[in-house]
């Protein structure tokens, strides 16, 4: 994909300058976190472009595309996956080697991104990548997880269950589209109304989230071509009712909120 054209010294101060304007941070200040953070935002500096140029391209040809939809999507780690499909794995690994870094532990500090917990989910990632490689305009739909999966320990011989954030700091290879946000209505009670002479029905009494989307990047190996996963988060409308909070009822004050953590 950018093999021929790759350019070490460019990668290299991409990512020093990210880490400074990430975190404030000169390069030997970073914490392995954050060095990984600064590596995959220098990476999806150079997906983008072609993100960018395939949706143009399907819309020049007015493609047919395909919309996946699924309650899961398990991609893997993004990172080293998305280094080896735009054929500059090797090359990334010598300018983080030159800089003093071991990519291995960085991709380590990459979180399993837990969008579902079973074999719906592999079986949809692996779909998205075939398409993508293929060349075939794609779309995965699916649902923005905050704790979509479950970590394992052991406790006093117990296996036990502990929620996994995987989103604790962040996701850098996903792009936030507040511009296609959307109101999904919940509840309530259908009202008939006649305007014009004409029946028309009403949604009222319900109540409401924000639907989100944000896209993160499939790319497909070595051939120029980033199809998009659209996954869909639930947000509160209003985050707080002042006048259920001056009456001294602040479940009703931060209900609409609750809701939507609850999604």
């Amino acid at each position: 994909m950018i093999k021929k054209g790759f350019d070490k010294e460019t990668f290299k101060r991409s990512v020093i300058y990210n880490v400074k304007n990430l975190f404030r941070r000169t390069i030997d200040e970073a914490t392995p976190e954050q060095i990984f953070q600064a590596v995959s935002y220098a990476v999806k500096d150079v997906i983008v472009d072609e993100w960018i140029a395939t949706h143009k391209e399907y819309e020049k040809q007015d493609a047919r595309t395909v919309y996946y939809m699924s309650m899961e999507f398990l991609m893997g780690r993004a990172l080293g996956n998305n280094m080896i499909s735009i054929m500059a794995y090797d090359e990334i690994r010598e300018v983080l080697t030159e800089m003093g870094f071991d990519l291995n532990l960085i991709e380590d500090q990459e979180p399993d991104p837990a969008l579902g917990n079973g074999g719906l989910g592999r079986l949809a990632a692996c779909f998205l990548d075939s398409l993508s490689t293929l060349g075939y305009p794609a779309y995965g739909c699916g649902i923005r997880y905050h704790y979509g999966m479950f970590k394992q320990k052991i406790d006093n011989g117990f296996q036990i269950e502990v929620p996994d954030e995987w989103l604790k700091n962040g996701n850098p290879f996903e792009i936030r589209r507040s511009e296609y946000s959307t109101e999904v209505k919940f509840g309530g009670y259908v009202k008939t109304v006649w305007e014009n002479g004409r029946e028309r029905f009403v949604q009222e009494g319900y109540s409401s989230v924000l639907a989100v989307p944000y896209d993160m990047p499939i790319v497909g190996y070595g051939n120029n071509v980033v199809n998009t996963l659209r996954i869909w988060d639930a947000q509160p409308i209003n985050t707080f009712n002042l006048d259920s909070f001056d009456r001294g009822d602040y479940q009703k004050g931060v209900e609409e909120e609750n809701l939507g953590k609850k999604i």
